[in-house]
């Protein structure tokens, strides 16, 4: 919201106060307690007919500084509240410097000169991150009554904001006024699903203001060189979180906003879908199935949408006896073919669905200030909502859930959430406000917890829509409801881009769109990056997603992208490893991984998955894409050939191809299987050793397998000519495959360990179960020649 009418005055309407000096500032236990009058104080008769603010400051956990301004302090608290999760024996160090107090988190402090005009500098590694300077902390009132808490921080020269959830807008958030608050707006507004008041710069920290209402943010668009954020409320709480990367940033939010589950392996598989307003009854289902096997394109879940429940009586439970006469043998008949079974629900009751006059005759459904249970027609006609807050309305719903679980279906698309009214009366109390964006949060913890009891731990995974701060725990999320054609293509890339840099891990999209039927070039090209992504779902509104309607090409494009994403499982569900242990995001932002190339920091159609590969996905009709290559020797994984950076490269790519990169020095582990995402990983996995430069070594973890908390661990280095490979805890038989070197000479050296003639590089060795040693001697002879190698769509 903005409150200043250019840079003198306050808009119409709106007074407003800022702290302007410290009278009074209180040191205990750590704790920093700062009183701020509103004006200069002179003498004592100031101190009369003024404000005064209370800014309390601490820190919850190392590298964390939390600030809490209040004006007034009478106000009742009420829910509901960000569940955080602190360092209960961290406690922050106050050190007086003459006029000068100092709030120490490790590498983090806060100064505050208590002699001084007002300002809170947040400092590390010797410089000043930001501060709440001059008009950083105040409030403001309007005419009508409403107050509003205020913080502003500054923006360094070329300092870039990103995050804020999953937002659609463009991807540094410079510029934007962005209001936390969920609304189904689809994927082409500046509303968003997935609202979180967190976000992080290029500076080397980030911001989450602790507050699950609305938030309103003002990024250098109200005051230019500043970020404002304000609250409806008499008080404002708000962290600082320092790095210094992005990805130390993230880590540390995470940790006290939650970390994301590990989904289960069989959830990175291929998900194809009904659709949503199209036809279908078991027979189609099953000419689906039958459909992706005789074409070779192997399946991995089945979603039933909205339909697989009668018309008006959304949701009840029950399946449509018309349309699935037999839900418990059909679900079986398709389990046995290796499938799992995803369900489409919403929190919702239809008035037509019996489940309404039950729910509403004992107190589950959100009501009114008078009584009246809360109802609309927007959706399901006289549709009412189901009040989490009730432990005993979660329980209701968490028992219809368990019921379709012992039928078989094994996990849910958490859709809706968003659209939460606030004339209403929470069962305990909690304020309408606040609960608009939270309750998204209680929906999904219901629905995971669920799954959890019924699937066992390590087997829960949602298909949600909508989120706020710490649903990451609860993965996965997809991107709603976007139109089929190239825009709308980028436009959710945006989106999720700017979601991984809001906590969250794990995130999908439809693939073709969802409105609309995308042209055969956008459906393949969707395909690409939808098994790109960290998980694939074939899903649209009015038309269907199988690829045979679109061409025969589409048939190939699917089943061989498909095929590849099977043989990166060891790789991809390492990086879901690191995205549960750490928070950093499976598929990641350029500017993530590459924090010190500036040329990375603005990047929004391409990024990386997991530390290694480069994804830059194809927006245009005739294949043509630019992306930008950071320093180094990169190697496409498709066709070998290297790329070097740094620069921008333009490419003419096939629908059998896109730019898929690996990085310089790293080494990718296939798997060696690709007709699923769930075998024995480690168990005849192939190392692509990518460039290693002369002196470097890579340490790769390769997951054994679904189920199994063990890993192989292979050592690779080089020295000179020579590079080797240790294993530890390898299963079975191993192979690597030596791809690019470095500028530096290669000498004529005449054997190897591995074999008496000398190793080229391309060429593919293979040991044996038990062998934890291999050696190899590059020659000369193949420099340079390697790079016209081809193995195939998706290499050997």
């Amino acid at each position: 919201m903005k409150f200043t009418d250019g840079y003198w005055l306050m808009r119409e309407g709106v007074q407003a106060s800022y702290a302007a000096e410290v009278a009074e500032a209180r040191v205990d236990d750590g704790r920093l307690t700062l009183y701020a009058p509103v004006r200069r104080v002179t003498d004592r008769g100031h101190t009369l007919n003024s404000p005064l603010l209370t800014v309390e400051c601490w820190s919850p956990a190392e590298g964390v500084i939390g600030v809490r301004t209040t004006h007034h302090a009478g106000a009742a608290e009420r829910g509901p509240d960000f569940a955080l999760r602190t360092e209960p024996d961290h406690t922050a160090e106050v050190t007086p410097r003459g006029s000068v107090l100092e709030l120490s988190a490790g590498e983090l402090s806060l100064r505050v000169d208590t002699e001084a005009p007002w300002s809170l500098d947040f400092i590390a590694e010797g410089r000043t991150l930001t501060s709440a300077s001059a008009r950083g902390t105040g409030f403001a009132v309007t005419d009508d009554g409403t107050h509003h808490c205020l913080a502003q921080l500054d923006l360094g020269v070329g300092e870039l904001v990103y995050g804020l959830g999953e937002r659609f807008t463009p991807f540094v958030k410079n510029g934007q006024t962005v209001d936390i608050w969920q609304a189904d707006g689809g994927t082409a507004s500046e509303q968003a699903y997935k609202n979180v008041p967190f976000h992080l710069t290029n500076r080397g920290y980030g911001v989450f203001v602790n507050h699950p209402g609305k938030v309103s943010y003002e990024i250098g668009s109200e005051a230019v060189g500043r970020v404002q954020f304000s609250v409806e409320d008499q008080s404002l709480e708000y962290f600082v979180i320092h790095g210094p990367t992005p990805k130390e940033i993230l880590a540390r939010y995470t940790a006290l906003t939650g970390r994301p589950a590990l989904p289960p392996a069989w959830s990175f598989g291929l998900w194809l879908s009904t659709s949503f307003t199209t036809s279908y009854d078991e027979e189609t289902v099953n000419r689906f199935v039958r459909g992706m096997a005789e074409r070779d394109i192997p399946l991995g879940v089945f979603h039933f949408d909205c339909f697989w429940m009668r018309e008006y009586q959304w949701c009840d439970f029950t399946w449509d006896p018309d349309v699935f006469p037999d839900p418990e043998g059909m679900l079986r008949r398709l389990k046995d073919q290796g499938l799992r079974i995803s369900l489409w629900i919403n929190p919702y009751i239809a008035q037509k669905s019996a489940l309404f006059a039950e729910a509403k005759r004992q107190g589950y459904l959100v009501r009114r200030a008078n009584g009246d249970v809360w109802q609309w027609d927007l959706w399901q006609a006289g549709m009412a909502l189901v009040d989490f807050t009730n432990p005993a309305a979660r329980e209701w719903y968490a028992d219809k859930l368990r019921a379709l679980a012992a039928q078989g279906v094994d996990c849910f698309k958490t859709d809706f959430g968003e659209r939460i009214p606030t004339d209403v009366v929470w069962h305990d109390g909690s304020d309408p406000e606040r609960m608009h964006n939270y309750y998204t949060q209680l929906y999904n913890e219901t629905v995971f917890e669920v799954l959890n009891q019924a699937r066992g731990a390590g087997e829960a995974v949602l298909f949600a829509r909508s989120a706020t701060a710490g649903g990451q725990q609860f993965p996965v999320h997809w991107g709603g409801d976007c139109e089929s054609h190239f825009g709308a293509m980028a436009e959710s890339l945006r989106g999720g881009l700017s979601l991984g840099l809001s906590g969250f891990g794990f995130w999908s999209h439809d693939i073709g769109g969802f409105e609309g039927t995308p042209t055969p070039e956008v459906f393949k090209r969707w395909v690409q990056f939808g098994l790109l992504s960290s998980h694939s779902r074939l899903h649209g509104s009015k038309s269907y997603r199988v690829p045979w309607d679109y061409d025969d090409e589409a048939v190939a494009v699917t089943r061989d992208f498909t095929r590849l994403k099977h043989r990166l499982m060891p790789y991809l569900f390492r990086a879901a490893e690191q995205a549960a242990e750490a928070g950093t995001p499976v598929m990641r932002a350029m500017v993530l991984e590459f924090p010190d190339d500036p040329a990375c920091h603005t990047l929004d159609r391409q990024y990386m998955l997991g530390d290694d590969v480069l994804v830059a996905p194809v927006f245009s009709p005739d294949g043509t894409v630019d992306y930008y290559v950071p320093d180094g020797t990169w190697t496409h994984l498709l066709s070998g050939e290297e790329v070097r950076g740094p620069g921008w490269r333009r490419e003419h790519h096939g629908f059998d191809s896109l730019p898929l990169l690996a990085r310089p020095g790293s080494v990718i582990p296939f798997g060696a299987s690709d007709d699923g995402a769930e075998y024995v990983w480690a168990d005849g996995v192939t190392l692509r050793v990518h460039a290693l430069a002369d002196g470097g070594s890579v340490v790769t973890r390769v997951p054994v397998g679904p189920g199994s908390g063990d890993a192989a661990v292979f050592r690779t280095r080089r020295e000179g000519d020579v590079v080797t490979v240790e294993a530890e805890g390898a299963p079975g038989p191993w192979k690597v495959l030596l791809v690019g070197v470095t500028e530096s000479d290669l000498t004529d050296s005449p054997e190897s360990s591995l074999s008496a003639q000398p190793v080229e590089l391309g060429t593919l060795l293979s040991m044996p179960t038990g062998t934890r040693q291999a050696t190899a001697v590059l020659t000369r002879s193949s420099y340079g020649s390697h790079t016209r190698r081809s193995h195939g769509p998706y290499g050997r």
